[in-house]
């Protein structure tokens, strides 16, 4: 297990991200806006009966309560409480034991080479030190292990979507933390995992998305439902030119990475999948 000796300014960030993700419902996004991807990584890992399965970030279990349903023993850590409920009681309805546990992706409490596999989806991103988060995943994975990571790209919808809210935000993120989207970038992965990993394979795809009926029915949802829609807005309180602009913004790159259907709306949320073996 590792020490965390983090500053007292990298403990008030992580509570502000635990509290920023508590925020809405993000169970909702998961189960309504993305439920698919979570398999579509266990899949990818090739998770199976008996193995002992780290989920990173894990939220509301996305991820780690498909890979239960394989028969693996599986651990879910996220620095939000309140999210690691919702995934016990989803977990506990369908009769399915997984281990849940507080923990910084930046710092995990488990023991080194613990793990058979090691994943996050849409969760590790957003640890604002991409490196350390980096080298807990490859620490806590045994030598000849599975990584998986499925993390939204930035060129996508998600990571374009960061992009439009960022000069929104209240205060500058702080000195030493990194976007999340650049965990979409194959070659910042590479980076990252290095000669700590062998086999990396990596492709993008894209999530279509069916659930609202236009781009405003989007922003209606993230701005009730998705944690760092809320804070943007949250920071913006009592300027309705700069909430009305960013509704605008929201608004059209909705429309531009969506089409009307037959039956509504789609959207196309572009997204990396990276797999490799720890060295």
């Amino acid at each position: 297990m590792t020490t965390n000796t983090a500053t007292d300014e990298d403990r008030t960030l992580k509570q502000r991200h635990a509290t920023m993700w508590a925020l809405g419902d993000y169970t909702d996004v998961a189960t309504e806006v993305i439920p698919s991807l979570g398999p579509v990584l266990v899949q990818a890992c090739g998770v199976s009966e008996g193995q002992r399965v780290l989920d990173v970030a894990a939220g509301a279990g996305n991820a780690a309560i498909p890979a239960a349903r394989t028969g693996a023993a599986v651990w879910a850590t996220d620095l939000t409480p309140e999210l690691l409920d919702r995934g016990r009681a989803t977990a506990e309805a369908e009769g399915l034991e997984l281990t849940w546990r507080v923990g910084d992706a930046e710092a995990l409490p488990c023991t080194t080479g613990e793990y058979d596999v090691v994943m996050s989806c849409v969760g590790v991103m957003f640890a604002p030190h991409h490196e350390e988060s980096a080298a807990e995943l490859l620490r806590v994975c045994r030598p000849g292990g599975t990584i998986g990571l499925l993390s939204w790209t930035p060129s996508g919808f998600i990571g374009q979507m960061f992009a439009t809210m960022k000069p929104y935000a209240a205060a500058p993120p702080p000195p030493g933390s990194q976007p999340p989207p650049l965990w979409g970038d194959v070659d910042h992965v590479r980076g990252l995992l290095g000669d700590g990993v062998r086999d990396l394979t990596a492709s993008t795809a894209v999530l279509e998305v069916d659930r609202f009926d236009g781009p405003s029915g989007f922003l209606d949802f993230f701005k009730s439902k998705y944690g760092p829609t809320i804070t943007a807005y949250k920071g913006l309180a009592g300027d309705e030119g700069r909430i009305a602009a960013l509704d605008r913004e929201l608004i059209e790159l909705a429309g531009r990475f969506g089409r009307d259907i037959d039956a509504g709306f789609r959207m196309e949320w572009e997204y990396l999948l990276v797999t490799a073996t720890r060295a």
